[in-house]
């Protein structure tokens, strides 16, 4: 792709991301997800279209409301990079050399990929910072995985067996610990990366959550930051590691397969 081309598709994810924090805040207070303008949760003013361009608003207003001062979380434009980043990143593994750029099954690939790296963000970020993983959403977004994948010729038995490794795994723990080890949610969002990924992508995704959950968690337990009892928003590494899984997912396998063996 072209440097033009590239900035587009970074600047609109940011732009996407924009949405995604809105959307984040909504689904917590309950409201309507596309009805309404966007306000600042301090003082309830509606934000203009200069309040909202994405990262420049956060740099020029000095991380503050332009109406009310209240500070900003940094939250918001960090969801605005990540979300052109990972558009960015998308697009280029789909059209390094944007040759394909107009094939109709190259372009609805594209935007199942960046519809789902939409919701792994959401979840990401509502799990981080409200330790919930929205159960709806990530059912809405299985849903579409599956019909997607489909649709552009993944296998259904691929799609099957992740999907089953994925909810079970977390069924099981769920089961046996009555709820201590893992949330609900989790079970939902390993549904979700089955649906995603399929058999047998799902597995290194799966490895990599862990590894980097333990790794995490180790370091906060040494730092004190965490106790033995602690909870630890397991959902934000499940998300990332899918999404880098959707992105670099053969590049892993055979690495994985390589450790293996």
């Amino acid at each position: 792709m072209t440097p033009l081309v590239q900035a587009f598709v970074f600047l609109f994810g940011a732009a996407i991301g924009s949405f995604l924090n809105a959307a984040i805040w909504r689904l917590r207070t309950g409201e309507t997800l596309v009805k309404g303008r966007s306000y600042c949760p301090s003082c309830k003013h509606v934000l203009r279209a200069k309040d909202l361009v994405p990262v420049f608003s956060f740099v020029f207003l000095g991380g503050k409301c332009r109406y009310c001062r209240s500070s900003i979380s940094p939250i918001y434009p960090l969801v605005e990079t990540a979300t052109g980043a990972l558009f960015l990143a998308a697009a280029w593994r789909l059209f390094p050399s944007g040759s394909d750029l107009f094939q109709v099954t190259s372009i609805a690939s594209l935007l199942l990929q960046w519809y789902l790296l939409s919701v792994l963000v959401i979840v990401f970020v509502f799990d981080l910072r409200y330790m919930i993983i929205p159960r709806q959403l990530t059912l809405t977004a299985m849903t579409a995985a599956l019909v997607g994948n489909l649709a552009l010729g993944v296998s259904f038995w691929s799609l099957l067996v992740g999907t089953i490794i994925g909810g079970s795994l977390f069924l099981l723990q769920y089961l046996l610990s009555r709820g201590r080890w893992i949330g609900e949610g989790d079970i939902y969002l390993g549904l979700l990366m089955g649906a995603i990924l399929g058999f047998p992508l799902v597995i290194p995704a799966l490895f990599m959550a862990y590894v980097s959950g333990a790794a995490v968690g180790t370091v906060l337990l040494l730092l004190k930051a965490k106790g033995w009892k602690s909870e630890l928003a397991f959902g934000t590494f499940l998300t990332l590691a899918t999404a880098v899984t959707m992105l670099w997912g053969q590049e892993i396998w055979s690495w994985y397969i390589g450790i293996l063996l």
